[in-house]
Parts: structure tokens; C-alpha cells; sequence
């Protein structure tokens, strides 16, 4: 059997606030609340499950989901609309941009408990760096 990530805890605030802004934002479904849980699935199987505790223990993290382009054009459609500030870059340098990195596209947000969020259309390492000339 191969190795895949299955699932993984995303604490927020309020779960099913959390849970409702990136499944609205990505156009994915959210499943039936499951204890102290409110999962979100990807296509690749993988699953969100988004837990509510107290915001002083909520540690920051970094989700970054791969999308297509047309997905892409959907989603950051949502995010304007929305009025989302989003940034080209992780450490929130470049308010109101996107990035292409790697030949992509990819804008950086924030979730309602503070998580970094990222969608981009190419992977890490999936378009060649320039040439160097000397």
C-alpha cells in the first residue's frame, strides 16, 4: 500500500464558520458533522476536519489546495467578491496581487481563525527556473 495523507485537523474559532468559508470558496462540499468535527473533502481524498477550540490555542498553519485553472478563475472570482484581502506572497507584502510562480497562478488569504490559505494552479517545481546566461 502506498502512503497518503488520509485527513488532518484544522482548529478554528468556530468550526462550521471555517469549514463554510473554504468549502464555498473551493466549490466543495461539506460532509455530515462527525463528533466535535465538520469535515471538508478534497478530490484527492483528503479531508479537513475542522475542530473548534479556544483561539488562544489555535496554532497557525499553512493549506495550500492545487486547482485548475478554470477552478482558479471561479474561486479568486469568490475571494474579490467577497472582499477577501489576498496577497501575492506568503508574508503579506503584496496586498491585492497574485503571484505566477512556477507558471502558474496563486493568490494567499486568510481563513476566519487565521490560517494561511493558498490555491495555485501549477505545483511547486513544475516549471522549469530561467536559464541562467553569464
Amino acid at each position: 500500500m502506498s502512503v497518503e495523507l488520509n485527513h488532518t485537523i484544522v482548529h478554528a474559532r468556530d468550526n462550521r464558520e471555517s469549514a463554510e468559508f473554504l468549502a464555498s470558496l473551493l466549490g466543495l462540499e461539506i460532509g455530515p458533522e462527525w463528533g466535535p468535527f465538520v469535515p471538508v473533502s478534497t478530490a484527492n481524498g483528503v479531508t479537513l476536519d475542522f475542530a473548534s477550540i479556544p483561539p488562544e490555542s489555535i496554532t497557525l498553519q499553512h493549506y495550500a489546495f492545487l486547482v485548475s485553472d478554470d477552478e482558479f478563475d471561479a474561486a479568486f472570482e469568490r475571494i474579490r467578491d467577497r472582499g477577501i484581502t489576498y496577497y501575492a506572497d506568503p508574508h503579506r507584502k503584496q496586498p491585492g496581487e497574485i503571484n505566477h510562480n512556477h507558471g502558474g497562478r496563486g493568490p494567499y488569504f486568510m481563513d476566519p481563525a487565521g490560517h494561511g490559505m493558498e490555491i495555485l494552479t501549477r505545483p511547486y517545481g513544475s516549471h522549469p527556473a530561467p536559464e541562467r546566461r553569464p
